[in-house]
C-alpha cells in the first residue's frame, strides 16, 4: 500500500495563498487519477479537484479561477496551489490516488477507495 504524505496546511488570511504538497512513496502515481478531497466540520467531503491519468483536471465551481492542481512525477508530488482564499474554504484537505479513478462524492474523508494521506488543516481567517 503506497503512503500520501500532505504538507503545508496552515492559518491563511482571507485572500492569500496557499500551496498544499502531497509527496507519494513508491509509484502511488503512476497511471493512476489524482485529487485533492476536502472536509469541513459538519460537512460531506467534497471533491475539490482532480487530474486524470491523462492530464485533464477538474475543479469543483466554488474554487474554479482560485486553485490548480499539478502533478511533478519527479518528484512523486502533487500539489493544490490555492489562491485568493475564502472563509468556506476551511477545511482538512486530504490528497488522495487511485488507479481505478476517484469517487466524486466518498461521503467522508478518506474515502473507503484508494490511497489517502493523512490530512492536512487549512484555515483561512479574517
Amino acid at each position: 500500500e503506497a503512503q500520501l504524505v500532505e504538507s503545508g496546511g496552515g492559518p491563511v488570511e482571507v485572500g492569500g495563498s496557499l500551496r498544499l504538497s502531497c509527496t507519494a512513496s513508491g509509484s502511488a502515481f503512476d497511471d493512476s487519477d489524482v485529487g485533492w478531497y476536502r472536509q469541513a466540520p459538519g460537512n460531506e467531503c467534497e471533491q475539490v479537484s482532480s487530474l486524470n491519468k491523462h492530464g485533464r483536471a477538474s475543479y469543483v465551481d466554488s474554487v474554479k479561477g482560485r486553485f490548480t492542481i499539478s502533478l511533478d512525477n519527479a518528484k512523486n508530488t502533487l500539489y493544490l496551489q490555492m489562491n485568493n482564499v475564502k472563509p468556506e474554504d476551511t477545511a482538512v484537505y486530504y490528497c488522495a490516488s487511485d488507479w481505478t479513478g476517484l469517487v466524486l462524492s466518498p461521503g467522508s474523508c478518506p474515502g473507503g477507495f484508494g490511497d489517502w494521506g493523512q490530512g492536512t488543516q487549512v484555515t483561512v481567517y479574517s
